[in-house]
């Protein structure tokens, strides 16, 4: 099956023909139907954030049709549509014991051990499937634990951006900061997540939500998914403005980018007492500069959210129900739907910040 492998780092992806493993245990074939370009994967392709070893088959936001399970499968049958997710979980570290599936402490022992035939090989080489997905790919061998079904009345291009922009935008908001009906939000990166954070606000309540970017293009966009004001970073200095309008700071922030300087402009908009979230997903080696007293005189809070801090076989499910009854805007998400075989010019056009979501769509 073929599959966008990167083979060094920083480097492009290339598509290969790999060899894919039959499904044993509790493992689950999947026939890849769509797949997004997700910003972190760009971060891999730029060396940002190394993975554990390469070649590597990449992506991590994906939606499919089972079409065979191991022997130890029972949730899951051939014809299932699903989505993927990369917090896959063991169910029983303490982490998964008090509900933090998202932070499984064993997440990375659901792969196979070296001893058995690898899931996925190129001539004889063992390449590692991303996140345990490897989701550029046609097929994807996934452990149970990394599956859910999704009502087939969902779009496979809809579905597979659940797997990650959806859950982790609108989690962020309803799950990780909690953010309760009359609270005042401000989100910076109107990208894929940074929209889902701004509808995930509207769908707790929130009464302002201030939209935060540089490109026009998306601040517009984000109108369209709740925001009730924009500030044009390119032209405003955000903190200001943010602070002018909402007369001192808002109740929470998200910094939906992955960059120190917007990190601390998050921690800047907040109101004494209230908290700033970690949304985006910085490169390894980025620091943030904290002021220490001012967090202590003012009681703020700073906090990293990882997808949502979301138990994605409960949320997965709400987030379908949600788009098919019309309360979440996800269609106008999808930018374009590319080929496998376009992924690298997809990715030029996610770091030139001229797309929300690409979606990469297998016949």
């Amino acid at each position: 099956m073929r599959a966008a492998v990167l083979h060094e780092a920083p480097g492009d992806l290339v598509v290969e023909d790999l060899t894919i493993a039959e499904p044993i245990g509790r493992e689950v074939l999947i026939r890849t139907k769509a797949s997004g370009l997700c910003h972190s994967d760009l971060h891999v392709i730029e060396g940002l954030l190394p993975l554990p070893s390469l070649p590597a088959a990449l992506g991590h936001e994906a939606s499919g049709i089972v079409e065979a399970v191991g022997p130890d499968v029972t949730a899951f049958a051939p014809g299932d549509h699903v989505i993927t997710c990369l917090t896959q979980f063991c169910g029983v570290c303490p982490e998964c014991h008090v509900g933090r599936v998202f932070i499984c402490s064993n997440r990375h022992d659901l792969a196979r051990g070296p001893e058995l035939e690898p899931t996925l090989s190129l001539s004889g080489t063992p390449v590692l499937p991303m996140a345990g997905l490897g989701a550029f790919a046609e097929q994807m061998l996934v452990h149970e634990n990394g599956v859910v079904a999704v009502d087939p009345a969902v779009p496979f291009d809809v579905a597979a951006l659940i797997g990650c922009a959806v859950m982790t935008g609108v989690g962020s908001a309803t799950n990780g900061a909690q953010i309760r009906p009359g609270e005042t939000v401000a989100v910076i990166g109107c990208g894929g997540i940074g929209l889902n954070i701004v509808q995930g606000c509207r769908l707790a309540g929130a009464s302002r939500i201030i939209a935060v970017d540089l490109n026009a293009e998306k601040l517009e966009a984000a109108r369209g998914f709740g925001a009730t004001d924009v500030v044009d970073a390119s032209t405003d200095d955000p903190v200001a403005a943010v602070q002018v309008l909402t007369g001192g700071g808002v109740d929470a922030a998200f910094e939906a980018i992955g960059l120190t300087a917007t990190g601390e402009q998050a921690l800047a908009m907040i109101r004494p007492g209230r908290t700033a979230y970690l949304v985006g997903v910085p490169p390894v080696t980025s620091t943030m500069t904290v002021p220490g007293a001012l967090m202590v005189l003012q009681a703020k809070g700073l906090r990293g959210l990882f997808m949502g801090n979301s138990n994605f076989k409960v949320e997965m499910p709400n987030l379908a129900r949600h788009y098919l009854e019309g309360r979440l805007e996800l269609d106008r998400l999808v930018s374009a739907h590319i080929t496998l075989d376009e992924v690298n010019d997809g990715y030029a056009e996610l770091k030139a910040g001229a797309t929300l979501r690409s979606v990469i769509v297998f016949d």
